[in-house]
């Protein structure tokens, strides 16, 4: 079975999306760039380090990024380089699939954005802060995400 356009266009997918991005990269210290070349290399599966360097074009510039997601265990090494693989292959952590997994039942609403992360997001008692727990308030009660 294809899944066509409108399939996915009557689900509502993208209805919250920038919400639950800006939830995901403020609980998890991410940022645009980084959560969405983690989305990218989740669906890739398996990589080197040049598919990263690939894959990270079209996004903005950031030299320490792949250290970065290596060193706080975003993307790992799948198998090590040998004497027959001259370089190592990664692939995205369980912690990563989790955040994906995570990210997309927020978007299907079979789970809501947790209300204790809420103040993390935007500062206590700024505006921006206000704005976006009205917006999750308005999501969650919202029945056909």
């Amino acid at each position: 079975m294809r899944i066509e356009s409108s399939d996915i266009r009557d689900l509502k997918l993208f209805k919250y999306y920038r919400l639950v991005r800006k939830w995901a990269c403020k609980t998890n210290n991410l940022n645009d760039g980084d959560l969405e070349l983690l989305i990218y290399l989740d669906c890739v599966e398996y990589f080197t380090r040049n598919d990263f360097i690939e894959g990270v074009h079209i996004y903005s510039w950031d030299k320490k990024r792949f250290e970065r997601l290596l060193k706080n265990v975003w993307i790992k090494v799948w198998r090590s380089r040998n004497k027959l693989q001259k370089y190592n292959i990664y692939t995205t952590s369980t912690k990563c699939k989790l955040l994906i997994t995570r990210m997309y039942k927020i978007l299907l609403g079979e789970q809501d954005i947790p209300m204790s992360n809420l103040g993390s997001l935007n500062g206590r008692g700024s505006y921006t802060s206000k704005v976006y727990n009205y917006a999750v308030d308005k999501m969650i009660k919202d029945k056909n995400r």
